[in-house]
């Protein structure tokens, strides 16, 4: 068996153990980091505002849009007082693009990666539901109707216990499998890629993509902001998002 087998039966014995089949073999996309540009320094906001225009922010009046700082190399967000979330975006704007960051959330915050976002919030969703019946990399029409509103599986009780929901894109990793593929507590990587208008758009979870769905009708800005959000309502003022190693590149529409 020459070098090139034995390494592709390393990674099949690999995928086989995180519950992956030859489908998601096919569907793994390699995150290239030559393509992409940083557009988080590590050490600042800079090239980044918060917006307390959605109505994440109600709590405040909109006065405030939560709490963003960097720790340790990360943007790291949370409610500024009890139901008041917001906003952080991107200066510039973006078409066609994909960007790709990694994550490292409690447990019970809600979040979510905002795709050509306005500054009041209106944006495609690569969701970050990181909660109990929430889901990872689905895709919400945030302040577009609710529609679409997809994804291939929702949290149990416990960040370890899933279960598979219908959608376009069956789920990728078996139930019983998902604690050695997503690593609570770690940094796992999101990404997420939009393309035209009415967009496609895709997305990953550690390199294997977990959605594909394609808008029929145009029904927002071809371009917009990228956006991390901590969602309004309860109390997560002790309960944090965090996410560092953000970059994007711009793709040509097919």
């Amino acid at each position: 068996m020459n070098h090139r087998s034995r390494a592709l039966c390393f990674v099949c014995a690999f995928l086989l153990v995180c519950g992956l089949g030859p489908q998601s073999v096919l569907r793994s996309g390699k995150c290239d980091d030559a393509e992409f540009r940083t557009i988080f320094d590590g050490k600042s906001l800079a090239g980044w505002h918060i917006s307390a225009k959605s109505g994440h922010s109600r709590a405040s009046r909109n006065e405030s849009g939560g709490r963003w700082v960097i720790e340790n190399g990360a943007i790291v967000g949370s409610q500024d007082i009890p139901g008041n979330g917001g906003l952080i975006l991107t200066d510039e704007e973006f078409g066609d693009f994909e960007v790709s960051l990694e994550m490292n959330n409690d447990f019970g915050p809600d979040s979510g990666l905002f795709l050509r976002s306005t500054d009041d919030g209106k944006a495609w969703q690569a969701m970050i539901d990181y909660h109990a019946d929430g889901n990872l990399m689905g895709i919400y029409g945030e302040g577009l109707g609710g529609k679409p509103s997809v994804r291939n599986f929702s949290f149990l009780d416990k960040v370890t216990a899933i279960r598979p929901e219908t959608a376009p894109l069956p789920l990728p990793v078996l139930p019983d499998a998902w604690s050695n593929f997503w690593r609570h507590g770690e940094w796992n990587q999101l990404r997420a890629r939009i393309v035209g208008n009415p967009p496609t758009i895709q997305t990953w979870i550690n390199g294997v993509q977990f959605m594909n769905w394609t808008e029929t009708e145009v029904r927002h800005p071809a371009q917009g902001r990228i956006g991390l959000q901590v969602h309004g309502g309860g109390d997560f003022t002790r309960q944090f998002v965090r996410y560092r190693d953000i970059k994007v590149r711009n793709v040509k529409s097919p």
